[in-house]
């Protein structure tokens, strides 16, 4: 995958790391190979160490897990969806209150968190 972990994370932590694997996936994995929950890195055997890298890379995470919820998003405001609208003026999505306590909803609708602030 081209990512290096320190030999003392959980192993159910470096998972969790990948974006788009949340801890009912990590722990569906770490089930199917056999690894305990409070596993170490350092103690996962190489031969499971390459099975899981062979697992990883044939799922949708990081980027194109990335890439599929921007396609959504873009494809929800073409259509000119109510949520496509809201998303696009940077409000609240999902029903939230807008009369007051909207700081928190601008700025998480927007689609670059780290730093430069361009609408979704």
């Amino acid at each position: 995958m081209g990512v290096n972990f320190h030999e003392k994370k959980l192993v159910k932590k470096a998972l969790e790391s990948f974006y788009g694997l949340g801890p009912q996936l990590s722990a569906r994995i770490m089930a199917k190979y056999t690894i305990h929950p409070l596993a170490r890195l350092g103690t996962v055997a190489p031969k499971t160490v390459t099975a899981l890298t062979a697992e990883l890379s044939t799922m949708t995470i990081e980027n194109d897990a990335r890439r599929i919820v921007q396609d959504n998003i873009k494809r929800l405001r073409d259509m000119g969806t109510y949520r496509g609208r809201r998303h696009a003026m940077g409000l609240p999505v999902r029903g939230q209150r807008t009369r007051t306590q909207i700081a928190t909803a601008r700025k998480l609708n927007c689609l670059e968190r780290g730093g430069t602030h361009s609408k979704i």
